[in-house]
């Protein structure tokens, strides 16, 4: 039996972004038909919010999206790089926060931003230079919610295409005698080719 792929999106308190990110990303990998073999959940750097749902702006704008809103808030823990093949994060202090808190540097490696899949599914013609943060819309307006939803799904696109490249190599190399192969390595949806925000 094949071990599943698994993705956990973080950012701060995991009652905005992240469970707005995972539920959008579960809705992409059931359309693909990816949704057994890929597992996916989220949480926040800090346990300000443990055990709590979701902000009810992030369901309003989830339900109106047409995505799944049930969610409990958790914090995310070191321990759990071992079990993870990517975390994602939100923005880059979350980026950093968590290659700190990695205890490899093969673990900091699976840490990767969000909209750097948007970046590259836009034919890598994005500027260098462009923050790939998706902004925190706690302290803002509703409508700070439904640009935070815009950029997760432009950027789940290019996710869910990284994933899946990563999901087949891992089916079907197994399969595959040992001897040579002069195929080239798959994409490691770990490293995509964009330049991190600071």
């Amino acid at each position: 039996m094949t071990v599943p792929f698994r993705i956990c999106f973080v950012c701060t308190g995991n009652i905005c972004r992240s469970p707005m990110a995972e539920s959008v990303f579960r809705t992409r990998l059931a359309e693909d038909g990816l949704d057994g073999l890929v597992e996916v959940d989220s949480a926040g750097t800090g346990g300000w919010h443990e055990g709590d749902g979701a902000d009810p702006r992030t369901v309003a704008v989830l339900r109106a999206g047409g995505y799944e809103t049930a969610h409990t808030a958790r914090q995310f823990h070191a321990s759990w790089f071992d079990r993870l093949d990517l975390v994602i994060a939100l923005d880059a202090g979350h980026l950093r926060a968590l290659r700190r808190l990695a205890p490899t540097a093969q673990d900091a490696a699976k840490v990767r931003l969000l909209r750097s899949y948007a970046a590259e599914a836009a034919d890598k013609g994005a500027d260098p230079a462009h923050d790939l943060d998706v902004p925190d819309p706690y302290y803002g307006d509703f409508a700070g919610f439904e640009e935070c939803l815009e950029m997760v799904e432009a950027a789940s696109d290019g996710l869910l295409a990284a994933v899946r490249t990563a999901v087949t190599a891992r089916t079907v190399l197994p399969a595959r005698a040992s001897g040579y192969d002069d195929r080239r390595p798959a994409p490691d949806p770990a490293h995509p080719q964009e330049k991190e925000s600071a």
